[in-house]
C-alpha cells in the first residue's frame, strides 16, 4: 500500500481552508457590485427596447393618419368623379343618340345613292334608243 503514494497520477487531497472573514466579505461586495453592474445593463438594455419600440409605435401612427389623409381624399375625389359623370350622362346618351341617327343617315344616303345610280343608267339607256 505503501507504493501508491509515490505514484506520480494520484493527487493528494489538500484540506480545503475557509477565507478569512475579510475577504469573504470582499467577494460578497464584490460580487454585489458586480451583479448590480449586470443588472443595470440589463434594465438599461430593455428600457431602451421599450424607448425604440415607443418611438416605432409613433412612426407607425404617423404614417397611418398619412395613409387615413389619402384615403379620405381619394374617396373625395372619387365621389367627385362620380358626381362629374352623372352630370356627362345625359350628355353622353344625347351623343349616342346622335351616332345612331348619323349611322341611320348615312345608310339612307347610301340607298339614294345607289337608288340615283340606278335611275342615271335608266335614263341613260332610255337616253340610247
Amino acid at each position: 500500500v505503501s507504493g501508491l503514494a509515490t505514484d506520480p497520477a494520484i493527487e493528494t487531497a489538500e484540506e480545503a481552508k475557509e477565507p478569512a472573514e475579510a475577504d469573504i466579505n470582499e467577494l460578497c461586495k464584490d460580487m454585489f457590485s458586480k451583479m448590480a453592474t449586470y443588472l443595470t445593463g440589463e434594465l438599461t438594455a430593455t428600457s431602451e427596447d421599450y424607448k425604440l419600440l415607443e418611438n416605432m409605435n409613433k412612426l407607425t401612427s404617423l404614417k397611418y393618419l398619412e395613409m387615413k389623409d389619402i384615403a379620405i381624399n381619394i374617396s373625395r375625389n372619387l365621389k367627385d368623379l362620380n358626381q362629374k359623370y352623372a352630370d356627362l350622362q345625359p350628355y353622353l346618351e344625347q351623343i349616342n343618340l346622335i351616332e345612331e341617327q348619323v349611322a341611320a343617315l348615312e345608310q339612307a344616303a347610301y340607298k339614294l345613292d345607289a337608288y340615283s345610280k340606278k335611275l342615271e343608267a335608266k335614263y341613260k339607256k332610255l337616253e340610247k334608243r
